[in-house]
């Protein structure tokens, strides 16, 4: 009956025990969950953002914690950039000083930083490490980011746009109003030698204004009218 009793007595021992491994368990699962951009493009110069997003199965406190490292390409060497706890605290020492700025917002799950005036010496990779105490167990994400000098291709696309979406549209426009001034002026040249002078009202009855369509074109003759009735008045 004792090794009965024993044996019962190291079963209700286990049974705290096991409570704890299967409660570490389920806290394990329902840990912190971080996510990051794998991969960031950014330019000279202009600002970059390093998204991070995590979720807690507990609610936000003064506990919290966000630390930002970086490890530059092809080395085993981190330094940490940014550690947030209640207040920022961007790295005052290296490469990244006076450059990290926090834009991200705990309470939404937000723990996003800025790099201003980036580099390619920026180039490597960066982890987001978050602990919500007592969420403290989570996958750590990894960014790489890839700065690069803004290329001709890219600024040629860019004037090539504003090309088609503004000065095309207004040479067209003054090409039209060229050539109906000029075919007004020999008009008015011919008419000057013949000694006719056409009326504003026959101006307006033009059958060649009927001949072109479109919004466009209806502005280039009104412009031409315009102009037509302010030589007239001259005489």
């Amino acid at each position: 009956m004792q090794p009965s009793g024993a044996a019962g007595g190291r079963g209700c021992a286990l049974r705290p025990l096991l409570g704890i491994l299967l409660f570490q368990g389920v806290h394990t699962v329902l840990s912190l969950e971080i996510k990051a951009d794998a991969h960031v493009r950014g330019y000279v110069g202009e600002k970059i953002k390093l998204k991070c997003t995590f979720k807690s199965t507990s609610s936000v406190t003064d506990k919290l914690t966000i630390d930002w490292t970086y490890r530059p390409p092809r080395s085993s060497r981190t330094e940490s950039i940014f550690h947030y706890q209640s207040f920022q605290y961007p790295t005052t020492a290296g490469t990244f000083r006076d450059r990290i700025s926090w834009v991200g917002d705990v309470y939404k799950g937000d723990a996003s930083i800025s790099i201003s005036n980036p580099t390619i010496k920026d180039n490597g990779t960066f982890s987001c490490a978050v602990k919500n105490p007592p969420d403290v167990h989570h996958n750590i994400p990894l960014t790489e980011l890839a700065v690069t000098e803004r290329g001709f291709g890219t600024m040629l696309s860019s004037v090539a746009l504003l090309s088609i979406l503004v000065f095309i549209p207004s040479a067209v426009v003054v090409a039209l109003l060229l050539v109906r001034m000029g075919r007004k002026s020999v008009g008015l040249k011919k008419r000057s030698k013949s000694g006719y002078k056409k009326s504003s009202i026959e101006v307006s009855d033009d059958p060649d204004q009927e001949e072109e369509g479109g919004c466009v074109v209806r502005l280039c003759v009104r412009c031409a009218e315009c102009l037509d009735s302010d030589y007239e008045e001259m005489y």
